[in-house]
């Protein structure tokens, strides 16, 4: 193996004082970067130098080629000996500080046409998509209807236990914490005109009919919905799917519809669970604030929330478990085969669920509202 001190860049100047700076050794990054800052003072202090000897470099890089072209401020030595390869590597890097800096580009009519157009092109490759995935879903599941053996039971309880069993600790905490939150901010303004008694209509009316569906809705698209769509795009990834369909399985079947029928199935539950956490952590605060005993507030409770808010609470969990598995699944499908695609679709399919779920309350909102409303 060489020795390194060989090769070791120096720079000194004639001692005879005819202004002569002589380099040796090979001015590389790799040779240059443990002594860097010696060898700058040194070049900085030779600014006066007459003649510039190179003969002695061995090895002249890019990095060395702007060293010592950044000493000489951009232009040649009055003076200066170096073989014909040192030349070209300085010429090259004169050229490139030469070029002048590209100019931002600045902004037309027409990019915004051509962004806004882009948009629509990729909004409108998602919802055909979407659509299509909704169509082989009817298809699945008209083929399961025809033929129950071909039922994936197994994947439909596994999905089950993941989305509705392992989400029930966290629904029910935040439920408590928010029924718990929006009783004591309620007391507070009813307490000021003395309508204690009517916590129980807000409570009862916000948290059966909006607030607990939505609540749960954004839920499960931050947990399982995220959750599906990173195992689809792992698979697809990994090339699983591809496998699946080249052993004449067909992926739709076996991975997309069980998700979409666990969610329908535990998102309906799971908005009971959570509204019925909610009202206790509600009806906790309010004895504690306004000493409504719990009694009188399981006792007002039917009376003041008609039956038909839980029907349509129960009728949104069903839609929005629906669509949060389909656009989990739709995006999961769309990944690409690396991990930057990966991550971007997750992020995507999180805020496309959770941005459904709220247009689609808002429809619920508008669709049902003369119904479950005392007036």
């Amino acid at each position: 193996m060489p020795d390194r001190s060989d090769n070791q860049p120096t720079a000194t100047m004639d001692p005879l004082g005819d202004g002569t700076m002589r380099l040796r050794g090979d001015w590389t990054l790799h040779m240059l970067a443990p002594d860097i800052a010696r060898l700058r003072r040194q070049l900085a202090q030779a600014g006066s130098a007459t003649r510039w000897e190179l003969d002695d470099v061995g090895r002249l890089d890019s990095f060395g080629a702007t060293l010592l072209w950044r000493i000489w401020q951009q232009r040649w030595p009055s003076a200066v000996t170096l073989g014909n390869e040192l030349r070209a590597t300085i010429d090259e890097v004169a050229r490139a500080s030469a070029e002048p800096l590209p100019s931002p580009h600045r902004r037309t009519p027409v990019d915004s046409v051509i962004l806004l157009g882009g948009a629509a092109l990729r909004f409108h490759s998602h919802v055909s998509g979407f659509v299509q995935l909704f169509g082989q879903l009817v298809l699945d599941l008209t083929h399961v209807l025809k033929t129950p053996r071909d039922w994936p039971l197994r994947e439909i309880s596994a999905n089950l236990f993941k989305v509705g069993v392992r989400a029930m600790p966290v629904s029910a905490l935040v439920g408590f914490l928010i029924g718990v939150a929006l009783s004591y901010l309620s007391a507070l303004q009813l307490r000021a005109y003395g309508a204690d008694v009517f916590i129980v209509n807000i409570l009862g009316l916000g948290i059966i009919r909006e607030l607990g569906p939505v609540l749960v809705s954004v839920l499960i698209a931050g947990r399982s919905g995220s959750a599906m769509t990173a195992q689809l795009g792992v698979m697809r990834v990994t090339e699983e799917i591809d496998a699946l369909s080249a052993m004449g399985i067909s992926p739709s079947l076996r991975l997309v519809l069980p998700k979409v029928i666990a969610l329908s199935i535990a998102m309906p539950l799971l908005v009971l669970w959570t509204s019925a956490a909610a009202i206790f952590g509600g009806m906790v605060s309010a004895w504690l604030q306004l000493g409504l005993s719990f009694g009188f507030f399981i006792d007002t409770l039917p009376r003041v929330v008609p039956l038909a808010n839980l029907y349509i609470a129960l009728a949104k969990g069903y839609v929005f478990g629906v669509l949060i598995a389909l656009v989990a699944c739709h995006f999961g499908l769309r990944v690409k085969p690396n991990t930057e695609s990966l991550s971007a679709n997750t992020t995507a399919s999180v805020v496309a669920a959770i941005t459904v779920v709220i247009l689609v309350d808002a429809v619920f909102a508008i669709a049902t509202r003369s119904i479950g409303v005392p007036f």
